[in-house]
């Protein structure tokens, strides 16, 4: 009877955290949707795509000709993942020392995005990002609403903005929810 407790007890304390999105070499890459600030006129260009060990590598080169400067990624057809208001998104990544976006939306109607600005170093790390902490903005503008409190995500991805000229690389080995 006492190891049925400590097994129901540990399944309910100990929560794993919930995969969204795991970057190996047989996963499915054209998930992912490359949005350029050409949609605008920009001549900025982005990618995604695996490295040998199957992690994901966002990179490209940012351009503020014609009044550019982003690039970005974002995870499409994505069901809608249960999120509670103490939960957290955890990134496992490597970037190039720059700062990066992480964002999300929680209706893939909604014209803004909640998002979050991190910065990066030259070596592995986990980023661990409170969905509380997500503040809301349309066209890089902080909106005068709260910070994100939904119950649901339905689009994610990362963007690199720069008012200067300038490449840029993100190695991307996981995104998870954090359930607390």
């Amino acid at each position: 009877m006492f190891i049925y407790l400590a097994i129901f007890i540990m399944t309910n304390i100990i929560q794993e955290p919930n995969i969204i999105f795991e970057f190996h070499k047989n996963c499915d890459i054209e998930r992912w949707k490359i949005i350029d600030d050409v949609v605008m006129g920009g001549k900025s260009n982005g990618s995604i795509k695996l490295d040998k060990n199957g992690n994901g590598i966002f990179s490209g080169f940012v351009s503020i000709e014609n009044n550019g400067g982003f690039s970005s990624i974002q995870l499409e057809n994505i069901e809608n993942i249960e999120v509670g208001p103490k939960d957290s998104i955890e990134i496992n990544l490597r970037g190039d020392g720059g700062v990066f976006q992480f964002r999300l939306k929680n209706s893939k109607l909604n014209r803004h995005s909640y998002t979050y600005r991190f910065k990066t170093s030259k070596s592995w790390e986990k980023i661990l990002i409170p969905l509380k902490n997500m503040q809301p903005s349309y066209r890089g503008v902080k909106l005068k609403m709260p910070n994100f409190d939904g119950k649901k995500i339905e689009s994610l991805g990362f963007l690199k903005s720069s008012k200067e000229n300038i490449d840029f690389n993100l190695v991307i080995k996981s995104i998870k929810i954090i359930k607390n």
